[in-house]
């Protein structure tokens, strides 16, 4: 039997009762000390990702890198997050042995999750929508999860709650944690990682770091850490078609919503989340969805890396930025994010036949690109 539940809200049809553990029984003490360990252990094996040249023109004066989160063992960024907040769900108490975990995902932050979960030896289910890309339900078994397919990606943090009262199991909840979980001054979290990678360049404090947003998290735990560390660096979140946080974040709109789901897997989202922090970043862009695949799509022109959507909207938008440095006479850094591997997406943003069912064309926004990079006008 497929461990995938295709179902328009919810499969579980008998509550299970939520027994509490005793938190002063030495066994469960024991079993959280060990989950511990082994959630650390894991970010003690795994070396930093890489940062990685974008090529431009010599002449420019500019660099523009990209910071490779592909290249952790769950394969996307989100690896930091899910490793985050399973030490916060532990530390809290909210992790229980035999319990299950229970994610609202659009993909790779479930991997990720189902990665922890297994290693510490708890069950883990994944409600995302069922447009979610086959290549990461597939992941997300691989690591022993069970994936709950929604026809209303708007339903899937209730259906999560709901799960987890009904199986006494604990929502992780990445929409609202994401920003709270992560040690934003430091302890090797991303940005520290960026600035530890760039002190040898020529423009060790770059100009404009490019963070695109899903939960929010890694856009504000990059803002807090410039903030804190008194640095010049700017921080631009583009945010693709079919999401509520550009309009949001222009309107001061805390209550904004879309009545649809982005096609940009990994960040867009039909409300305000709250790890989005729109106060401690500098800049938005709103990003056609075509623009977005058209960057990945340059990306593996220039450096033979394929790359997901999200990559695309933060690569569209950094170029953006070093064309204004261009035109402006500017010199200095970008860096922007890899966030997960193209190989996730053969079947979406590599595919001409998607492309022509959803009415996009990259064609302009390619041309756009390649006449920037070949002249130095946008």
């Amino acid at each position: 039997m497929s461990t995938t539940e295709q179902a328009a809200g919810g499969a579980f049809q008998d509550p299970v009762p939520t027994v509490d553990v005793d938190r002063t029984d030495p066994h469960y003490r024991d079993w959280l000390k060990e989950a511990v360990r082994k959630v650390q252990a894991d970010a003690n094996r795994s070396a930093d990702t890489h940062l990685l040249l974008f090529p431009l023109p010599e002449s420019w004066n500019i660099d523009l890198y990209l910071k490779d989160e592909s290249t952790h063992p769950t394969g996307s960024l989100k690896h930091r997050l899910a490793r985050s907040l399973f030490l916060y769900g532990l530390c809290n108490g909210w992790i229980r042995p035999g319990r299950p975990v229970i994610e609202a995902s659009s993909g790779s932050t479930a991997v990720s999750e189902a990665y922890f979960a297994k290693l510490i030896g708890v069950p883990f289910i994944a409600v995302m929508p069922r447009t979610t890309s086959p290549e990461k339900t597939r992941l997300i078994e691989f690591h022993g999860g069970r994936c709950h397919l929604v026809d209303d990606p708007q339903t899937v943090y209730e259906v999560s709650a709901r799960l987890a009262r009904e199986t006494g199991g604990h929502y992780m909840d990445q929409f609202t944690y994401a920003e709270r979980a992560t040690d934003w001054r430091g302890n090797n979290n991303i940005a520290e990682s960026i600035y530890q990678q760039l002190r040898l360049e020529r423009y060790p404090e770059p100009a404009w770091i490019v963070a695109a947003a899903g939960t929010g998290g890694t856009s504000a735990t990059i803002a807090r850490y410039v903030h804190y560390m008194q640095y010049d660096t700017r921080i631009c979140v583009p945010d693709p078609e079919n999401s509520c946080f550009f309009d949001g974040w222009v309107k001061n709109d805390a209550g904004a919503v879309s009545d649809c789901g982005s096609r940009i897997e990994g960040i867009g989202r039909p409300r305000m989340e709250p790890s989005f922090v729109p106060g401690a970043i500098d800049r938005m862009m709103k990003v056609p969805d075509a623009a977005s695949i058209a960057a990945v799509r340059a990306l593996e022109s220039a450096i033979g890396r394929r790359a997901g959507g999200s990559t695309g909207t933060g690569l569209w938008s950094a170029l953006k930025i070093v064309a204004e440095m261009v035109a402006a006479g500017r010199t200095g850094s970008v860096v922007t994010l890899i966030c997960d591997p193209g190989e996730r997406y053969l079947d979406k943003y590599y595919s001409d036949e998607w492309l022509a069912e959803q009415g996009l064309d990259v064609t302009p926004y390619r041309a756009a690109i390649d006449n920037f990079l070949a002249t130095g006008h946008w």
